[in-house]
């Protein structure tokens, strides 16, 4: 596997390319990975290079150990620091897939930037939880909207009124996360998992991505609809053609992700 640094130094937000993967890694281990202006503004410009760049398929979002992110950075939300960005990212995320990779906890906006990813890996004594009513808030940053199609709505509404967090075999078994590993192996897990995803052809994963997520609540005609560009898109794409000829050949695709 080849691995090429893309934004080494100081910044509060690491990207790095391991072949088609793009790993992203919150890097502010001092204040426990928490969101403040930079971090929004570094997620959003990792986003952009993951969905622009024909040769990514697919991202892993992680925070520097021990934690992946305790939220939102309460120091810098008093001084009036600008968060807007961190609020696109968790309302937009990515147009490719993300895959969330956790370890220590996922607290607050920090189980929100999970939940704007599409899969969650976590280690098993990791913790996740939304203790925002506890300090006169709600979770804003879509944890509200998304909890109730993902575990239910009893399950989403304790987790809001009580504040109180859970362990990742909780999470796992309510549907929360989608993958367990041991402690300290979340990321290796999550890069696996992102590999395997990375070998099929990139469009088709971005729509099967786009259709899954867009799907809740509609109904059928609507989903038929929503389906139908992607539809037009992929069975038309120089890919589409790759693939059986890759088959009939009995050798590997070659992906242009067009």
């Amino acid at each position: 596997m080849s691995v090429t640094p893309q934004s080494p130094g100081p910044e509060p937000v690491r990207t790095e390319r391991r072949d088609r993967v793009l790993l992203v890694t919150i890097d502010r281990p001092e204040a426990r990975n928490a969101i403040d202006g930079a971090v929004g503004r570094g997620l959003l410009a990792a986003v952009a290079l993951l969905d622009e760049d024909p040769t990514l398929t697919v991202g892993v979002l992680t925070g520097a150990p021990p934690i992946f992110c305790a939220g939102m950075d309460l120091k810098a939300f008093a001084r009036g620091e600008d968060m807007s960005d961190s609020g696109v990212f968790v309302r937009e995320g990515a147009r490719k897939p993300l895959i969330a990779a956790v370890e220590g906890a996922a607290l607050a906006g920090g189980l929100e930037l999970a939940l704007a990813c599409d899969l969650v890996v976590a280690a098993a004594d990791a913790r996740f939880g939304i203790p925002e009513v506890s300090r006169g808030l709600f979770a804003g940053g879509g944890a509200l909207l998304r909890l109730p199609s993902l575990v239910g709505t009893g399950r989403a509404m304790e987790l809001a009124l009580t504040g109180d967090p859970v362990d990742a075999q909780r999470a796992h078994d309510i549907g929360l996360v989608t993958r367990l590993a041991q402690p300290g192996g979340a990321l290796e897990e999550a890069l696996r998992l992102a590999e395997r995803v990375a070998r099929n052809a990139p469009l088709s994963v971005a729509a099967s991505k786009r259709i899954v997520r867009g799907v809740t609540g509609l109904t059928d005609d609507e989903a038929w609809d929503l389906q139908r560009p992607h539809l037009d898109e992929v069975f038309s794409s120089e890919d589409a053609k790759e693939g059986p000829r890759a088959f009939a050949e009995k050798r590997p695709p070659v992906w242009k992700g067009r």
